[in-house]
């Protein structure tokens, strides 16, 4: 009897309720309204993939773990929440790591979660399957990396990447997840007490009043202002304040390219058709939201003229300050607080930009549009560059509403400059590294991200890097268009390989037809030849919502080396003689 009675488990033991690493993380996610994961299954994240689709968090599964992770990045810029892109160990978080990067040099919030060996075994190198110490690897590469080994941790651990992404300047985030954490078992109360809701994650960071008047000073007494908007002005998503501030100024305006659209680029004050002009002769710049980096020529040399500059730079980061030169106005605090602090210090009298130096821009913007017109009206074929962009152009303009991903070489930089935007976050491109590959997740992050149309204009090159991926648009019925410049090669595919039957280092299959990959997958294909085939095709898919791909022929011929930065692109002494 006595044995039987040790045999015996209490009831409150056994009707009491557990649960798991599994739920503990799902239900982490969900508390902090976290509701997409884009990722690749497999070992050992596969049942968790499963387990949160189940649970009502939408799963996006991906072809590769790079591409989830673009969509996890472009998807934290627009929402404001970390993107989260979820891959299996050792190969499949090195892949995901170029994203996590991608994001930290770009300011997106994204958490990379990646399943990982056992540290037992690879702490003492023992050859565990997929081995490798990913949270030392991931460390130099974003903001803050952690390990969670134990369940009842998983609830800060997630609060604490969460809030390392999207505070102050944000940025990548990693997670690592050692696969025994998963099928840890906990009391389910503990559990449930154990998660944390994030509170005020990105708490505002009020600008110093000195710094406010300090800038005003500078900015009032400029004879040549300009105002440069940068991509960290988009993800303020303070539009209404940015609008009003650079319109009380007067000021001539130029938004870099994902910049474009807080403001029309049609407006009066915009200086885009004429950049060269105003970053050679203004005598302030005020910076909003952009560094003075590679894309800005570092502030200094033949681009910025010789006039002297006096630089206000508007950053959350103080160490952004004085990075390439001298910024004499500092304002450091988040872009919203910033501005609005910026508008209260201004009032109501405040004196408009010189009426001419705004009459001399205006002068050399319509200059340069009036020039540039009869170029985009060609109807060639093959086509050019700006006989295709201008019907695209075109197609932008009568639906404002809708998404443009560009990538490429001559595809990217000649789209930026000709393609107007009239909504903030509407062009989403490279970014700061200038990388290529991001086409097909930014067009499936924004898709799913904002349910809008997407249009992605991809060099032959740029659209390589994920063109698998087209499978995951028709897969997931996404109203995806991707534009495929086809010029048979990069940057031209006309090079020749003079010392074999190789084919030239640059040069592609002649006559590809990426049209009929799509069709492959169920989707639709088209192949245009002049910009007159262009149009309709665009317009249909556009007005179908369906996934389409477009092969849009190009002249082989068209496009010079590495587009408009092919001065960063060395050549040998021994080929220009």
């Amino acid at each position: 009897m006595a044995q039987a009675a040790t045999q015996e488990k209490p009831a409150a033991e056994t009707e009491r309720e557990l649960t798991d690493g599994f739920h503990l993380i799902i239900d982490a996610l969900k508390l902090n309204g976290i509701n997409t994961i884009y990722g690749v299954p497999g070992i050992p994240i596969t049942d968790f993939g499963r387990m949160a689709q189940a649970a009502g968090i939408r799963v996006i599964s991906f072809r590769h773990e790079q591409n989830a992770g673009y969509a996890a990045s472009i998807a934290g810029f627009l929402t404001k929440k970390p993107g989260i892109c979820l891959t299996v160990s050792a190969p499949g978080f090195l892949n995901g790591l170029t994203a996590l990067a991608h994001a930290t040099t770009n300011c997106f919030p994204m958490i990379l979660i990646s399943g990982s060996s056992e540290r037992e075994i690879v702490d003492l190198q023992q050859g565990d399957y997929e081995e490798m110490d990913q949270l030392a690897v991931a460390k130099p590469l974003c903001k803050a990396a952690y390990r969670i080994l134990h369940a009842r941790d998983i609830g800060i651990g997630l609060a604490r990447a969460i809030r390392a992404a999207v505070s102050g300047r944000p940025g990548g985030v990693y997670l690592d997840l050692p696969g025994k954490l998963f099928g840890q078992v906990i009391d389910a109360e503990a559990g449930r007490k154990s998660l944390v809701k994030v509170i005020d994650a990105a708490p505002a960071q009020i600008p110093a009043p000195e710094a406010v008047k300090r800038a005003l000073d500078v900015l009032k007494s400029a004879k040549r202002p300009l105002i440069i908007l940068g991509k960290g002005a988009s993800y303020a998503q303070a539009d209404d304040a940015i609008r009003t501030l650079v319109e009380k100024s007067g000021a001539p305006f130029l938004p870099m390219s994902m910049g474009k659209g807080l403001l029309p680029d049609t407006h009066p004050q915009c200086a885009g058709a004429a950049r060269s002009t105003v970053l050679r002769d203004a005598d302030v710049v005020m910076l909003i939201g952009a560094r003075l980096n590679w894309l800005l020529s570092h502030g200094k040399g033949k681009t910025w003229g010789e006039a002297p500059k006096q630089f206000i730079q508007i950053d959350i980061e103080p160490k952004e300050m004085d990075s390439n030169v001298e910024i004499v106005a500092p304002v450091v605090g988040d872009i919203g607080s910033c501005v609005a602090a910026l508008l209260t210090a201004m009032g109501n009298k405040w004196a408009a930009a010189p009426a001419d130096w705004v009459s001399a821009v205006a002068k050399k913007r319509e200059e340069n549009v009036t020039k540039m017109a009869p170029r985009l009206m060609n109807n060639n074929s093959p086509m050019d560059y700006h006989g295709a962009l201008g019907v695209l152009r075109t197609i932008v303009k009568e639906r404002p509403d809708a998404i443009l991903v560009n990538e490429g070489a001559n595809t990217l930089d000649l789209a930026r400059g000709i393609i107007d935007v009239y909504q903030p976050r509407k062009r989403l491109d490279v970014g700061t590294w200038g990388v290529m590959g991001i086409g097909m997740g930014y067009a499936i992050g924004a898709a799913i991200e904002t349910g809008k149309p997407v249009l992605a204009i991809e060099g032959d090159s740029a659209f390589g890097f994920s063109g698998m991926e087209i499978e995951t648009i028709c897969r997931y019925k996404l109203p995806v268009c991707v534009v495929i410049f086809n010029n048979d090669g990069i940057y031209r595919g006309t090079d020749v390989n003079s010392a074999s039957s190789d084919p030239a280092t640059t040069v592609f299959v002649k006559g590809s037809r990426y049209d009929k990959m799509i069709e492959a997958f169920g989707g639709v294909g088209a192949n245009a030849t002049s910009p007159d085939e262009l149009k309709r095709a665009v317009n249909a898919a556009m007005d179908s919502g369906k996934p389409t791909l477009i092969n849009a022929v190009l002249d082989p011929g068209a496009g010079s080396e590495s587009g408009r930065i092919g001065n960063l692109n060395p050549q040998s002494a021994l080929r220009k003689k």
